[in-house]
Formats: structure tokens, C-alpha cells, sequence
């Protein structure tokens, strides 16, 4: 594969890890790639890192750890981003040997950090991470698959390089997240709208149905008034009168 557009391949699925949470959901649990770039240093419980930590790792200073959670709060906290406080804080306190006075510390899990690392940009350390996360999502796709029946048989590889097929599949798990969100409840606005607009259109249609039986009710009084008065000229014998009503 040509060097450049192996780069430019590598550039575009990381711009999709950054701004696709759909695609970020589907590499979240990989955290074995965060020891393959550096090891992660845990809390003594060996499970939590506090945003100190999360800085470290990543060679960035806290205040961008707090502006990341502060844009994506809600996604951290569902990968397992928490702050303790009141007996909680105590009890991790105690657990943790963590000498602070604070009233509140917030904790990252190994999936929340990797988690930092999809959305983390100006970091050398989440941008391998990144990468690594490419690696491995590759290699699961194309391990061996074990067959009752018969023996082991490889999955085939993609037609294209591993890059091209990975961008392949971004794009394809991007299109379909856009057309649930965005075209379907559009075209159900669509939909209901025509409907909307076709009972307006039979209202219409039904009022000019009522206007014209209206018209053609007064035309027929009409002639049927000028059809006595032609009678009533007629036994009189009034010539000018029968003209004139015949006109």
C-alpha cells in the first residue's frame, strides 16, 4: 500500500474515533491497548485512577482532562467515570491510603481512560492508543473461528488492505447512525406532514363541491323564475314582454 495513503487512511479513521461516539462504543472494551503503548498506574484498589493520574499518562495537564469531562460528561460517566464523596470518599480514602482534604475526587476506570484516549486530540499518547485500538480491532476480525463441524478455517482477509477496510466499515457504521438519527425521523416528518396536507386539500375540495352545488341551486331558481315569467307573458299576449324574457 502506498505509504501516503496509508497515512491519509490512518487520519481519517482517527477523525472518525473522535467524532463518532457510535464508533467509539464499538472499540470501548480494548483496554488491553492502553499497557501496550505505556503501563497505566492504578490506585491501590488496582482499579481507579484519579484525574492526576489520567493526566500523566496521557502528558497533558489537568485542565484538559477537566474540559474533556466537561464536553463529554455523559459518555465518560456511562464507560465508568465517578465522583465520590461524603462516606464513599472516606471508605476510598481509607482503601486507597489517599491523603486529601478534598471533599469530592474523581475517579477513571481502565475503559474510562481508553475512553480519554478516543476523545483526547492534542496527546502523542492518545493518538497511539489510537492507533493500537486500529490494530487490534483488525487482528479480532481476522482470527481463526473454531468449527464443530470441521476443522479451523481462517476468516478471509478483506479485498483491500486492513486500513482501507476498517475506513470501509467506519463510514458504513457512521452512515447508518446519521440515517437513524437524522433521515428517518425526517422523512416520518415528511409523511406526516403530506397526510396533513391532504386532509387540507379534501376540506377544499369538498367546500368547492358545496360553492358549486350553491351556484348551479340559484341558476336553476333563475330560470326557473324567468320560465313563469314567460308564461304569465305568454297568457297576457304582451309580444314585447316574450322578447325581452327571451333574450
Amino acid at each position: 500500500m502506498d505509504p501516503s495513503r496509508k497515512e491519509n487512511a490512518a487520519m481519517a479513521i482517527e477523525a472518525v474515533l473522535l467524532e463518532s461516539p457510535t464508533m467509539r462504543a464499538t472499540v470501548a472494551d480494548r483496554v488491553e491497548v492502553l499497557d501496550r503503548v505505556q503501563a497505566l498506574a492504578l490506585l491501590p484498589d488496582g482499579v481507579h485512577v484519579t484525574t492526576e493520574g489520567v493526566a500523566a499518562y496521557f502528558g497533558v495537564g489537568e485542565k484538559a482532562i477537566y474540559s474533556l469531562v466537561l464536553d463529554n460528561r455523559a459518555e465518560l460517566v456511562s464507560n465508568g467515570y465517578t465522583v465520590v464523596t461524603g462516606g464513599r470518599l472516606t471508605s476510598f480514602k481509607e482503601v486507597c491510603q489517599v491523603q486529601s482534604r478534598a471533599k469530592s475526587i474523581a475517579l477513571f476506570n481502565r475503559r474510562t481512560v481508553l475512553n480519554v484516549a478516543m476523545l483526547l486530540r492534542d496527546s502523542e499518547t492518545a493518538r497511539q492508543v489510537r492507533c493500537y485500538l486500529l490494530d487490534a480491532e483488525e487482528a479480532g476480525r481476522r482470527r481463526p473461528v473454531d468449527n464443530p463441524v470441521t476443522e479451523v478455517v481462517d476468516n478471509p482477509p478483506p479485498p483491500e488492505s486492513s486500513l482501507d477496510a476498517a475506513v470501509a466499515r467506519i463510514a458504513e457504521n457512521v452512515i447508518r447512525s446519521v440515517i437513524s438519527m437524522a433521515v428517518t425521523p425526517l422523512l416520518n416528518s415528511l409523511v406526516t406532514e403530506v397526510g396533513n396536507n391532504s386532509r387540507k386539500i379534501d376540506a377544499m375540495t369538498d367546500r368547492v363541491d358545496r360553492l358549486e352545488r350553491i351556484v348551479l341551486d340559484d341558476e336553476e331558481k333563475a330560470l326557473a323564475r324567468r320560465r313563469l315569467r314567460l308564461l304569465r307573458a305568454l297568457d297576457e299576449g304582451v309580444e314585447e314582454s316574450v322578447d325581452e324574457l327571451l333574450v
